[in-house]
């Protein structure tokens, strides 16, 4: 068994990973300070799920859990359910936005990063991506494209392609359950009804279990690879597949249940503030 020291340190140490991470979590801290100076609380539950969510998403890529996602296919499917699901999941569900945004100096945010968001070609891919069509499909598309034989193979014995992998989940990850998990009432193309997030959730789900019990299910060896590197545990190829396929299976279907828990829960707190807003305003007309 590997030591503690061994499982926390950078595997493969990446530049990008730990200056994202590392900003993220500066950005954060400086926007809970700025909130605490403008009298607004940020919350602890919030806060914990950021940076749960932040860490798990270091752990995977860049700790000696990168290295198991190398040699253990169970271990590659855990990896991008952290990075895919969990780790996204858990981020957005803290609204970083309105923490993140008050930690970017300002007059960055000002010159800098508002016109550019703000620029018709960035809010243009961007309404592109958060389609409710184009988000699940994207969703959904690299889970099976990864996770093709041949395209597996290819990603998993080349740093690069093994990089983009990686970085493409985590961030189609963000993007789609931002839009799910957005807070903010529906309106218009800003953002989808309740309605229209379960069903993408629904679909989502199905397409996963398919995928994750075609794997588990399967009765040869799909991804060979892991032979060609060599596995860090002495388990039969088939027993790693299986695992596997169960992981892409069970909890990831999880997650879309979560979800459509969490969007009813938003659904009917809306409706009951909605409802409360129009008692009020009948009886100030009776007034």
């Amino acid at each position: 068994m590997p030591s503690l020291v061994t499982l926390i340190k950078p595997w493969e140490f990446s530049p990008t990973v730990l200056v994202s991470t590392l900003a993220a979590a500066v950005l954060y801290w400086r926007g809970i300070k700025q909130r605490r100076r403008d009298k607004l609380r940020t919350g602890f539950w919030p806060t914990l799920s950021f940076c749960l969510g932040l860490l798990l998403i270091y752990g995977v890529m860049q700790t000696y859990v990168d290295y198991l996602s190398q040699h253990m296919f169970w271990v590659h499917r855990l990896q991008h359910l952290v990075l895919h699901h969990l780790g996204p999941f858990l981020i957005v569900l803290a609204t970083p936005h309105k923490v993140l945004g008050r930690g970017i100096p300002q007059k960055w945010r000002q010159q800098m990063l508002l016109p550019i968001w703000y620029s018709r070609p960035v809010r243009g891919i961007y309404r592109f991506l958060q389609n409710p069509v184009v988000a699940p499909a994207l969703f959904v598309g690299l889970i099976y494209l990864w996770l093709i034989p041949e395209v597996h193979f290819e990603a998993m014995l080349s740093a690069t392609r093994y990089k983009i992998m990686n970085w493409s989940m985590l961030i189609d990850g963000l993007l789609f359950w931002w839009l799910i998990v957005d807070p903010r009432p529906p309106r218009g193309r800003i953002t989808l009804h309740y309605s229209s997030r379960i069903v993408m959730l629904w679909v989502v789900m199905v397409l996963q279990i398919i995928i994750g019990a075609y794997i588990a299910l399967s009765g040869k060896v799909l991804y060979d690879v892991y032979s060609v590197c060599g596995r860090a545990w002495p388990i039969s190829p088939l027993t790693d597949q299986t695992i596997g396929g169960l992981t892409t299976w069970i909890p990831a279907a999880m997650m879309s249940v979560v979800g459509i828990l969490l969007i009813i829960r938003l659904w009917m707190r809306q409706s009951a503030q909605a409802e409360q807003k129009n008692v009020s305003g009948g009886e100030s007309k009776q007034v």
